[in-house]
């Protein structure tokens, strides 16, 4: 099929006997999206990061820092992680064998909008609180039903508490023994349910340790949401900057090929300011 649009004044004549053809269109660049402010979702990576009494800490090492024998200033360095530490994103085959791996979750399910759970009162009272079906039935209440494709984002208020680890995660302890004194909120396993069962959201994100409240031994909400290709965003921070609607959240994890879980940027983008 031939375009419409424009026709070069030399062809025009065999293409259309006796037509006009119009002159090339000037192409208007076109305006700028408007955004509103960014916020930043992410905890940095230092030696106070948070990780699984478990897991090894984030390290850090120089490789190099000064000048060469060029005469130039060059810095280098050497880092080392698990997984699963800091802000970062639990990948379906975290607990769901078969199920995307971070570098197989499609971008699109890690962008988009951003509907925020605020249950931080629920969560001062107490340590071990599990988001409700009906926390979520309220939201919806007030704010309408989650959109297809949001990112629910469960704010606890424990992002404040960071990075002192007997008032995050419940101990300052390491090693097996202290998984048994974790103490921290997470999404109610009824509610991974519903959620999966009643919407079809994106990816769900805490600003705690885990989606899990932090005495679960079966993980049953991680199971729950990754059998069906739902991926976490965890130890989130600044959840309170955001509205409960409106926002857009783009987060992008390392891509490791394989991975379970990976280091995360997470960024929220605001409404425009009217």
């Amino acid at each position: 099929m031939i375009s419409m649009r424009w026709i070069p004044p030399m062809l025009c004549g065999f293409i259309f006997a006796g037509a006009a053809c119009a002159p090339p269109p000037v192409d208007q660049p076109a305006a700028p999206p408007t955004l509103g402010a960014l916020v930043d979702l992410s905890h940095a990576y230092d030696s106070q990061t948070l990780f699984w009494p478990t897991a090894e800490r984030f390290a850090l090492k120089p490789v190099a820092d000064g000048v060469t024998p060029g005469g130039y200033y060059y810095a280098a360095n050497w880092f080392s992680m698990e997984e699963h530490g800091g802000t970062h994103i639990d990948a379906p085959r975290h607990f769901a064998d078969g199920r995307w791996t971070v570098d197989e979750i499609p971008l699109d399910r890690l962008s988009g909008s951003a509907a925020v759970v605020d249950v931080s009162a629920q969560a001062a009272r107490d340590a071990d609180y599990q988001v409700t079906t009906a926390d979520l039935q309220a939201w919806e209440s007030e704010h309408g039903a989650f959109q297809d494709g949001a990112l629910v984002l469960l704010r606890t208020g424990y992002s404040a508490r960071w990075p002192d680890a007997a008032s995050y995660l419940g101990t300052a302890e390491r090693g097996p023994a202290a998984v048994a004194n974790l103490h921290f909120p997470g999404l109610h396993p009824d509610a991974a349910r519903w959620l999966i069962e009643n919407r079809r959201v994106d990816a769900v994100g805490i600003d705690t340790a885990s989606i899990d409240f932090g005495q679960s031994t079966m993980f049953q909400s991680h199971r729950t949401l990754f059998e069906a290709n739902v991926p976490a965003f965890e130890n989130l921070t600044n959840l309170d900057q955001l509205p409960a609607t409106g926002a857009t959240v783009i987060a992008l994890p390392m891509k490791i090929a394989d991975g379970s879980g990976a280091p995360l940027r997470a960024v929220g983008i605001l409404p425009p300011a009217q």
